[in-house]
């Protein structure tokens, strides 16, 4: 097996046919025995999960704890998944917490776990002896791979329809996986339905509740950042309060790739799916962008556009060579049957026009990538 951690990796299998949580729980079972975890705030739900644990854990830093953030997807390089104090990961500090794996782990489970599960095992090395864990989960719930380690306290920014191959294909069945995942104590975000608010007295009704105090003055300068991260930081907010620590003075962290400004007329979001549709509408909701776009074959993408649709001039759609990809035809179709005027984006931007960059962090990733090389026109 290779030495070099991004080597290993690379090797590792990135998507699951079907969740298997057995080989996650055997090697914990092992490291368990090798490592003191901190106090563990699990960040489990649809949407939002990046963006809290975010605040969370720069809260929680700027609070003087030492702190891991785990997140997932990155957008650029891997080492953004697992940021400590206030930093993304060094090479060398991953290194070292691939090195100690290879040296507890037999070489079987080394080899099974997925890309995911062994990125997950990484963080919860190198999350030794740190005063918290802020643990944001994949796809999952009960069955995801974060959730082999005890959570002091859930955090749920939002439910929604999302990874329906895996969870289920109704709110209720994934927000019942997502919500067993709790272990002691949980914190539901703003604006959840009815629906879900049933499920959780239901699921939940021998958990302990911290109850989201929605009338917590902000304090900071929020005035230029959307309103999705608004409601995300309120909830963040809450958390740090209920920790008994400071919410005063606190400076917001920078939130890459959320309803970002890059430019004067360039917005990157790496929302993909519907809830996310919804969230950006309100954004955008009373003015016209150039939708730079792709999509997973996964995703409802016909229920993103016709979200978006008011808002959209045109979509310009950018290629990306992976296979979880939607086909070209696939995506001209389904804008065509909305009747939304589309060309390919060929690497220009004009200055006159306002651009949101949207779809997933591929589509964010792919347009960075090649940011440099575009040509801006009058």
């Amino acid at each position: 097996m290779s030495s070099n951690y991004l080597e290993f990796l690379d090797n590792k299998t990135m998507f699951y046919d079907k969740i298997d949580y057995t080989i996650i729980k055997k090697s914990w079972d092992i490291l368990s025995k090798h490592i003191k975890i901190p106090y563990v705030i699990h960040i489990v739900g649809t949407n939002g999960k990046g963006t809290t644990g975010r605040f969370i854990a720069s809260f929680l830093y700027q609070n003087k704890k030492s702190v891991l953030h785990y997140s997932s997807p990155h957008i650029i390089k891997f080492n953004e998944r697992i940021w400590i104090n206030n930093i993304d990961s060094s090479d060398e500090l991953l290194q070292q917490a691939h090195t100690k794996l290879q040296k507890l782990l037999p070489n079987d489970y080394l080899k099974k776990l997925t890309y995911f599960e062994y990125t997950t095992v990484m963080a919860l090395i190198l999350s030794d002896d740190l005063d918290f864990l802020v643990l944001e989960a994949g796809l999952g719930g009960e069955f995801d791979a974060t959730n082999v380690v005890k959570n002091d306290l859930s955090i749920i920014p939002s439910i929604g329809l999302d990874h329906i191959e895996f969870l289920g294909d109704t709110i209720e069945k994934i927000a019942t996986t997502k919500l067993k995942s709790c272990d002691k104590r949980y914190m539901f975000g703003i604006n959840m339905t009815k629906e879900i608010d049933s499920i959780k007295n239901k699921i939940l009704k021998d958990k302990e509740e911290i109850v989201l105090d929605q009338s917590l003055n902000l304090a900071q300068n929020t005035n230029n950042i959307a309103i999705y991260l608004k409601n995300n930081l309120k909830l963040a907010l809450n958390v740090i309060k209920y920790l008994n620590f400071s919410i005063d003075n606190l400076t917001l962290p920078l939130l890459f790739g959320r309803c970002q400004k890059i430019d004067n007329n360039i917005i990157i979001d790496v929302g993909h799916n519907e809830l996310a549709a919804n969230v950006i509408y309100e954004e955008f909701k009373n003015k016209k962008v150039i939708l730079i776009y792709n999509s997973y074959k996964d995703k409802d993408y016909k229920a993103v556009l016709k979200k978006l649709k008011s808002i959209i001039k045109e979509i310009k759609i950018i290629k990306i060579d992976d296979s979880r990809i939607a086909r070209y035809f696939d995506i001209v179709n389904t804008i065509k049957s909305l009747d939304i005027k589309y060309s390919d984006f060929n690497n220009e931007i004009s200055k006159k026009e306002q651009y949101l960059v949207f779809g997933s962090f591929k589509v964010v990733e792919e347009f960075l990538k090649i940011k440099d090389k575009i040509s801006k026109i009058d």
